[in-house]
């Protein structure tokens, strides 16, 4: 008699797109990501990784880790799309790895660092007080302010966040040139603008506008080389030690502020009044922020803006926000426009 086995119960498919369970797992799990990203990019696995497939044996030989560990945290990577694994188990770069490099030209890398600063570790978990009283949990933590902290007690996290900082200027500072229009502009004045990138991609696009950069004593040293004195642009630059919160003694047609209207609303104000209070009726005013609204990148901003709330108890702006301070200040709102999938940039006048 021939016995006649059952047929086997099919196995469902895999999902696709994962379950709520599933994507919340992933979620709770993010710190495990931001981690993984934290640890490739400080032992330098992107640059150790050239353009052939390369083990982990390989590549730890080369960053000085232990191989089946590097070969873990390539495999979590991987998952997001940061490096990949061939068949036979070997890692070769992708998009997004490359990214973690030190000399590819939008590199992210000390964004990557940034973000992920031992100081984060012990704020995130105090996000909920922080939603309770509307403000910063950094002094309790550490008592003292973010910038204070940041200078005094945590030097590298300090020069992280200069090289973050600069980086993303040196990026960005192309887009807004690119989109920026100075027919008619004589001087251009870069308020609070850090190093000044924004402003030396503007006068070598423009070689016959001047440019004035306005921000704190200690940040104004160390500007852009192109605008200090023997630099390319250094004689139609003009660098003004200052706080725009306190007072803007500069003349220009059109003025740009870039990412200084985020650390809390009275500064914000004073910033822009004392704008107003300079300009001459009929001058432009730029505002170039990141927005938490209407924007592709609002995984990203929305994140920031809770890392504000953190730190220094500021926030990103949306539209309506932004604009809402603008007219308080006596600015006339023109066009808005992206400048990147990150910046979004605001037209103004002064009114006559």
């Amino acid at each position: 008699m021939t016995t006649v086995s059952p047929t086997p119960t099919p196995i469902p498919a895999p999902q696709h797109t994962p379950q709520p369970a599933m994507r919340m797992r992933e979620l709770v799990f993010g710190a495990a990501c931001a981690a993984a990203v934290r640890a490739a990019a400080r032992l330098g696995v992107a640059d150790a990784l050239g353009e052939s497939p390369t083990t982990a044996a390989e590549l730890a030989a080369a960053v000085e880790a232990e191989p089946l560990p590097l070969q873990r945290l390539l495999r979590a990577l991987s998952c997001y799309g940061i490096f990949a694994e061939t068949e036979d188990g070997q890692f070769v770069h992708t998009e997004m790895s490359r990214l973690l490099r030190e000399d590819d030209p939008h590199s992210l890398r000390y964004i990557a660092l940034w973000c992920t600063e031992p100081w984060t570790w012990q704020a995130w978990p105090r996000l909920d007080d922080a939603v309770r009283s509307g403000g910063s949990v950094f002094q309790e933590l550490y008592g003292k302010g973010f910038f204070d902290y940041l200078h005094q007690d945590a030097h590298e996290s300090a020069h992280v966040f200069n090289r973050a900082m600069t980086t993303s200027s040196m990026q960005s500072a192309l887009d807004v040139a690119e989109l920026l229009d100075l027919t008619g502009i004589s001087v251009v004045a870069d308020i609070g603008g850090g190093q000044g990138h924004v402003l030396a991609s503007l006068l070598e696009k423009h070689p016959t506008v001047r440019g004035v950069l306005l921000n704190l004593p200690g940040v104004a040293a160390k500007a852009d080389p192109r605008l200090r004195e023997g630099g390319e642009l250094a004689a139609r630059a003009e660098i003004v030690p200052g706080d725009c919160r306190e007072a803007i003694p500069v003349d220009a047609d059109m003025y740009i502020i870039k990412n200084i209207l985020e650390w809390d609303d009275e500064s914000t104000r004073r910033t822009l009044r004392n704008v107003v209070g300079a300009a001459r009726p009929g001058s432009r005013v730029v505002i170039i922020e990141n927005l938490v609204d209407d924007s592709p990148s609002m995984k990203f901003t929305t994140a920031m803006d809770l890392l504000l709330l953190l730190n220094v108890g500021g926030a990103k702006h949306t539209k309506a926000s932004l604009c809402a301070r603008m007219a308080d200040a006596g600015l006339v709102i023109g066009e808005i426009r992206p400048v990147n999938a990150y910046l979004h940039a605001f037209e103004c006048t002064v009114p006559g």
